[in-house]
Protein backbone atom coordinates (compact mmCIF):
# COMPACT_ATOMS: atom_id res chain seq x y z
CA UNK A 1 0.00 0.00 0.00
CA UNK A 2 1.60 3.36 -1.52
CA UNK A 3 1.12 6.36 1.41
CA UNK A 4 -0.51 9.54 -0.17
CA UNK A 5 -0.36 12.91 1.03
CA UNK A 6 -2.14 15.77 -0.32
CA UNK A 7 -1.47 19.67 -0.11
CA UNK A 8 -3.91 21.79 -1.16
CA UNK A 9 -7.14 20.92 0.49
CA UNK A 10 -9.97 22.39 -2.44
CA UNK A 11 -12.67 20.66 -5.11
CA UNK A 12 -9.70 19.38 -7.01
CA UNK A 13 -8.35 17.47 -3.62
CA UNK A 14 -12.03 16.58 -2.86
CA UNK A 15 -12.34 15.04 -6.12
CA UNK A 16 -8.46 13.16 -5.73
CA UNK A 17 -10.67 11.93 -1.96
CA UNK A 18 -13.67 10.72 -3.61
CA UNK A 19 -12.35 8.62 -6.22
CA UNK A 20 -10.10 6.36 -3.65
CA UNK A 21 -13.27 6.58 -1.33
CA UNK A 22 -14.87 4.99 -4.58
CA UNK A 23 -12.11 2.25 -5.22
CA UNK A 24 -9.99 4.08 -7.80
CA UNK A 25 -6.97 4.12 -6.12
CA UNK A 26 -6.66 0.76 -4.50
CA UNK A 27 -3.25 0.64 -3.97
CA UNK A 28 -2.90 3.67 -1.96
CA UNK A 29 -3.84 5.24 1.35
CA UNK A 30 -4.28 8.82 2.18
CA UNK A 31 -2.71 9.33 5.65
CA UNK A 32 -2.72 13.39 5.81
CA UNK A 33 -3.68 16.15 4.35
CA UNK A 34 -2.74 20.02 4.68
CA UNK A 35 -4.11 23.06 3.12
CA UNK A 36 -3.11 27.02 4.68
CA UNK A 37 -6.60 27.10 5.19
CA UNK A 38 -6.78 25.00 8.16
CA UNK A 39 -10.48 24.51 8.19
CA UNK A 40 -10.52 23.16 4.88
CA UNK A 41 -7.58 20.08 5.46
CA UNK A 42 -9.79 19.50 8.74
CA UNK A 43 -13.17 19.23 6.33
CA UNK A 44 -10.90 16.94 3.65
CA UNK A 45 -9.70 14.13 6.71
CA UNK A 46 -13.69 14.55 8.43
CA UNK A 47 -14.70 13.86 4.75
CA UNK A 48 -11.93 10.34 5.14
CA UNK A 49 -13.35 9.78 9.13
CA UNK A 50 -16.67 9.42 7.94
CA UNK A 51 -15.37 6.28 5.46
CA UNK A 52 -14.16 5.03 8.40
CA UNK A 53 -10.14 5.98 7.37
CA UNK A 54 -7.58 7.48 9.02
CA UNK A 55 -6.49 10.87 7.92
CA UNK A 56 -4.78 13.64 9.67
CA UNK A 57 -5.31 17.21 8.95
CA UNK A 58 -1.75 18.82 9.45
CA UNK A 59 -0.82 22.22 10.44
CA UNK A 60 2.16 22.35 8.76
CA UNK A 61 4.15 20.99 5.79
CA UNK A 62 6.68 19.43 7.56
CA UNK A 63 3.87 17.76 10.20
CA UNK A 64 2.79 16.21 6.52
CA UNK A 65 6.00 15.20 5.33
CA UNK A 66 6.54 13.37 8.97
CA UNK A 67 4.16 11.20 8.23
CA UNK A 68 6.61 10.03 5.82
CA UNK A 69 4.42 9.49 2.16
CA UNK A 70 5.26 7.99 -0.46
CA UNK A 71 3.56 10.24 -2.78
CA UNK A 72 2.55 14.27 -2.15
CA UNK A 73 -0.29 15.09 -4.41
CA UNK A 74 0.28 18.66 -4.67
CA UNK A 75 -3.07 20.81 -5.74
CA UNK A 76 -2.86 24.20 -4.22
CA UNK A 77 -0.52 26.87 -6.53
CA UNK A 78 2.80 27.90 -8.26
CA UNK A 79 3.79 29.39 -5.00
CA UNK A 80 3.77 26.39 -3.15
CA UNK A 81 4.92 23.93 -4.90
CA UNK A 82 8.35 26.16 -4.78
CA UNK A 83 7.94 26.17 -1.16
CA UNK A 84 7.53 22.50 -1.22
CA UNK A 85 9.04 20.27 -3.77
CA UNK A 86 12.90 19.99 -2.65
CA UNK A 87 11.99 19.29 1.49
CA UNK A 88 9.36 17.15 -0.30
CA UNK A 89 11.92 15.62 -2.67
CA UNK A 90 14.83 15.49 0.46
CA UNK A 91 11.88 13.58 2.42
CA UNK A 92 11.73 10.72 -0.01
CA UNK A 93 8.54 11.77 -1.36
CA UNK A 94 8.07 11.90 -4.94
CA UNK A 95 5.38 14.38 -5.83
CA UNK A 96 2.32 14.67 -8.60
CA UNK A 97 2.10 18.39 -9.28
CA UNK A 98 -1.05 20.31 -11.02
CA UNK A 99 1.05 23.84 -10.15
CA UNK A 100 3.31 23.03 -13.52
CA UNK A 101 3.73 26.96 -13.88
CA UNK A 102 6.61 26.86 -11.33
CA UNK A 103 9.28 25.14 -13.87
CA UNK A 104 8.55 28.06 -15.53
CA UNK A 105 11.54 29.36 -13.40
CA UNK A 106 14.47 27.11 -15.06
CA UNK A 107 16.77 27.56 -12.23
CA UNK A 108 14.22 26.39 -9.71
CA UNK A 109 13.11 23.51 -12.42
CA UNK A 110 16.96 22.54 -12.57
CA UNK A 111 17.06 22.21 -8.92
CA UNK A 112 14.15 20.13 -8.39
CA UNK A 113 15.71 17.52 -11.15
CA UNK A 114 19.04 17.66 -9.34
CA UNK A 115 16.77 17.09 -5.89
CA UNK A 116 14.84 14.42 -7.65
CA UNK A 117 17.88 12.95 -8.86
CA UNK A 118 20.04 12.53 -6.02
CA UNK A 119 16.83 11.31 -3.45
CA UNK A 120 16.00 8.51 -6.15
CA UNK A 121 12.51 10.32 -6.62
CA UNK A 122 10.24 11.43 -9.33
CA UNK A 123 7.72 14.56 -9.77
CA UNK A 124 5.12 13.67 -12.30
CA UNK A 125 3.35 16.50 -13.81
CA UNK A 126 -0.50 15.71 -14.02
CA UNK A 127 -1.50 16.94 -17.56
CA UNK A 128 -3.97 18.96 -16.49
CA UNK A 129 -6.79 20.50 -18.35
CA UNK A 130 -5.02 19.78 -21.48
CA UNK A 131 -3.51 16.64 -22.78
CA UNK A 132 -1.10 14.53 -25.39
CA UNK A 133 2.29 14.92 -24.00
CA UNK A 134 3.14 11.72 -25.71
CA UNK A 135 2.90 13.34 -29.27
CA UNK A 136 4.49 16.31 -28.09
CA UNK A 137 7.34 15.15 -26.69
CA UNK A 138 7.78 12.61 -29.65
CA UNK A 139 7.52 15.02 -32.36
CA UNK A 140 10.05 17.82 -30.54
CA UNK A 141 12.43 14.60 -30.17
CA UNK A 142 12.52 14.43 -33.59
CA UNK A 143 13.38 17.69 -34.16
CA UNK A 144 12.77 21.31 -35.84
CA UNK A 145 9.77 21.93 -34.15
CA UNK A 146 7.80 24.56 -33.11
CA UNK A 147 4.90 25.41 -30.90
CA UNK A 148 2.45 27.55 -30.42
CA UNK A 149 -0.53 27.35 -27.10
CA UNK A 150 -3.86 28.55 -26.95
CA UNK A 151 -6.51 29.84 -24.07
CA UNK A 152 -9.71 30.77 -24.29
CA UNK A 153 -11.57 31.62 -20.91
CA UNK A 154 -15.24 33.10 -20.82
CA UNK A 155 -15.32 36.74 -19.66
CA UNK A 156 -16.89 35.50 -16.08
CA UNK A 157 -13.43 34.00 -15.02
CA UNK A 158 -11.73 37.48 -15.98
CA UNK A 159 -14.19 40.30 -13.95
CA UNK A 160 -12.08 40.27 -11.40
CA UNK A 161 -8.70 40.30 -12.78
CA UNK A 162 -6.69 43.19 -13.53
CA UNK A 163 -6.99 42.36 -17.03
CA UNK A 164 -10.72 42.59 -17.39
CA UNK A 165 -11.70 45.66 -19.37
CA UNK A 166 -15.74 46.42 -20.13
CA UNK A 167 -15.39 45.83 -23.66
CA UNK A 168 -14.78 41.92 -23.10
CA UNK A 169 -18.37 41.88 -22.28
CA UNK A 170 -19.63 42.69 -25.79
CA UNK A 171 -16.59 41.40 -28.31
CA UNK A 172 -13.91 38.54 -28.37
CA UNK A 173 -10.44 40.22 -27.19
CA UNK A 174 -6.71 39.04 -27.14
CA UNK A 175 -5.73 39.83 -23.50
CA UNK A 176 -1.89 37.99 -23.45
CA UNK A 177 0.51 37.69 -25.91
CA UNK A 178 3.72 36.48 -25.22
CA UNK A 179 6.01 33.52 -24.09
CA UNK A 180 5.06 30.88 -21.60
CA UNK A 181 7.06 32.22 -19.25
CA UNK A 182 5.79 35.41 -19.41
CA UNK A 183 2.30 33.89 -19.23
CA UNK A 184 2.70 32.52 -15.92
CA UNK A 185 4.38 35.37 -14.40
CA UNK A 186 1.43 37.39 -15.71
CA UNK A 187 -1.43 34.90 -15.18
CA UNK A 188 0.51 32.35 -11.58
CA UNK A 189 -2.69 29.90 -11.85
CA UNK A 190 -4.46 30.72 -14.75
CA UNK A 191 -1.86 29.32 -17.64
CA UNK A 192 -0.20 26.13 -15.98
CA UNK A 193 -0.97 23.81 -18.49
CA UNK A 194 0.89 26.69 -21.49
CA UNK A 195 3.91 25.51 -19.35
CA UNK A 196 3.76 21.70 -18.96
CA UNK A 197 2.60 22.50 -22.94
CA UNK A 198 6.28 24.33 -23.30
CA UNK A 199 8.44 21.40 -21.16
CA UNK A 200 6.88 19.14 -23.25
CA UNK A 201 7.80 20.83 -26.27
CA UNK A 202 10.05 23.49 -27.17
CA UNK A 203 10.51 25.40 -23.78
CA UNK A 204 9.33 28.45 -21.72
CA UNK A 205 10.66 30.74 -23.68
CA UNK A 206 10.14 29.54 -27.00
CA UNK A 207 6.51 28.28 -26.56
CA UNK A 208 3.97 30.82 -28.15
CA UNK A 209 1.32 31.67 -26.37
CA UNK A 210 -2.25 33.79 -27.11
CA UNK A 211 -5.09 34.34 -24.30
CA UNK A 212 -8.17 35.29 -25.50
CA UNK A 213 -11.45 36.65 -23.50
CA UNK A 214 -15.01 35.49 -25.25
CA UNK A 215 -18.35 36.80 -24.02
CA UNK A 216 -20.53 33.91 -22.82
CA UNK A 217 -18.52 31.52 -23.02
CA UNK A 218 -17.88 28.97 -20.35
CA UNK A 219 -14.97 27.15 -19.17
CA UNK A 220 -11.80 26.67 -20.57
CA UNK A 221 -10.19 25.79 -23.99
CA UNK A 222 -6.57 24.83 -24.30
CA UNK A 223 -5.29 24.02 -27.96
CA UNK A 224 -1.41 22.90 -28.44
CA UNK A 225 -0.39 22.83 -32.11
CA UNK A 226 3.46 21.60 -32.91
CA UNK A 227 4.86 20.75 -36.04
CA UNK A 228 7.75 19.95 -37.45
CA UNK A 229 8.88 18.86 -40.91
CA UNK A 230 6.66 15.46 -40.86
CA UNK A 231 4.40 15.64 -38.06
CA UNK A 232 1.44 18.38 -37.48
CA UNK A 233 -0.28 17.51 -34.46
CA UNK A 234 -3.00 19.68 -32.68
CA UNK A 235 -4.31 19.09 -29.30
CA UNK A 236 -7.63 21.02 -28.33
CA UNK A 237 -9.56 20.13 -24.96
CA UNK A 238 -12.18 21.89 -23.75
CA UNK A 239 -13.69 21.68 -20.15
CA UNK A 240 -16.40 23.54 -18.95
CA UNK A 241 -14.92 23.42 -15.20
CA UNK A 242 -11.39 22.80 -13.79
CA UNK A 243 -12.73 19.14 -12.46
CA UNK A 244 -10.47 16.91 -15.46
CA UNK A 245 -7.31 18.75 -13.82
CA UNK A 246 -8.41 16.40 -10.72
CA UNK A 247 -8.96 13.66 -13.05
CA UNK A 248 -5.74 13.57 -14.30
CA UNK A 249 -4.03 13.61 -11.46
CA UNK A 250 -6.01 10.12 -10.48
CA UNK A 251 -4.90 9.02 -14.02
CA UNK A 252 -1.21 9.75 -13.02
CA UNK A 253 -1.57 7.41 -9.53
CA UNK A 254 -3.34 5.10 -11.80
CA UNK A 255 -0.49 5.24 -13.77
CA UNK A 256 2.27 5.40 -11.42
CA UNK A 257 1.38 1.68 -9.84
CA UNK A 258 0.39 0.08 -12.74
CA UNK A 259 1.89 -2.79 -15.30
CA UNK A 260 0.75 -1.60 -18.01
CA UNK A 261 1.52 2.43 -18.84
CA UNK A 262 0.18 4.86 -21.05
Amino acid sequence: MKKLAIVGCGYLAEVVTDALLNGLLPEYQLIGVYSRTAAKAERLAAHMHTAGKVCKACHTVEELLALKPDYLVEAASPAAMKELALPTLENGTSIVTLSIGAFADTAFYEKVKETATANGQRVYIASGATGGFDVLRTATLMGNAKARFFNGKGVAALRRSSHYTPDMEQQEKVIFTGTAREAINTFPTGLNVAVAASLATVGPEQLQVTMESTPAFTGDRQRVEIENEQVYAVVDVFSATSEIAAWSVVATLQNIVSPIVF
